[in-house]
């Protein structure tokens, strides 16, 4: 019976995300209330606040569930890149994840478009803060992990990790969106040198 009850709850949860989502590529976020998306997911408006506290924490939650599943995709992609046996530094990780993450984005501008309006300096917080934010992920950790692999000393890492994220998304954003001014793959050696500085200027 309890296995029956979580899954039951999952799926609940799930459609609500998928849900809201839709309604949100479709409408625009301002234009969807909380009953409108319940109504959709096929639950009452009360099991909405079971699973969330407002519209903002569903959006959180629903930029965390997008977040993972390319987090899941980028990580695969660079332990397939360790496989090979080639000794990686901080700054080649970095980048494979970075590479991957915008080849996936990519292909998605929607979701582009939906994660560049969202991903603000509140949501970072978060994902740091919380480590049950986005799935079996704890981000803090894993990014601890990654930059302790080399005998480096870091001034303020979290930074580091900000000033990247704010400095990829808000380059790749008019490039994946509008192809302008240049397409994606022409632009990626000047991002990835760009990211190598950044790191650098990190370094203690």
């Amino acid at each position: 019976m309890g296995k029956k009850v979580e899954e039951n709850k999952r799926q609940k949860r799930t459609s609500l995300l998928m849900q809201s989502y839709n309604l949100f590529m479709s409408k625009g976020i301002p234009n969807v209330s909380i009953a409108e998306i319940a109504e959709k997911a096929g639950v009452g408006k009360g099991t909405f606040y079971s699973y969330f506290r407002d519209k903002e924490d569903l959006i959180d939650q629903l930029i965390a569930r997008k977040a993972e599943g390319l987090l899941v995709h980028a990580l695969e992609d660079l332990k397939s890149h360790e496989a090979m046996g080639m000794p990686l530094s901080v700054e080649d990780k970095l980048i494979i994840i970075t590479d991957d993450l915008i080849t996936e984005l990519n292909k998605d501008p929607k979701l582009v478009k939906f994660l560049n309006r969202n991903l603000h300096l509140g949501f970072y917080k978060k994902a740091f803060e919380r480590t049950d934010f986005i799935g079996n992920f704890d981000i803090a950790a894993m990014y601890k992990e990654l930059i302790s692999s080399e005998n480096y000393e870091w001034r303020n890492p979290e930074l580091m990790l900000y000033t990247i994220v704010e400095f990829v998304s808000s380059t790749v954003h008019s490039i994946i969106i509008e192809k302008e001014p240049v397409d994606l793959e022409t632009y990626k050696p000047y991002l990835f040198s760009c990211i190598r500085s950044i790191i650098q200027v990190f370094k203690a």
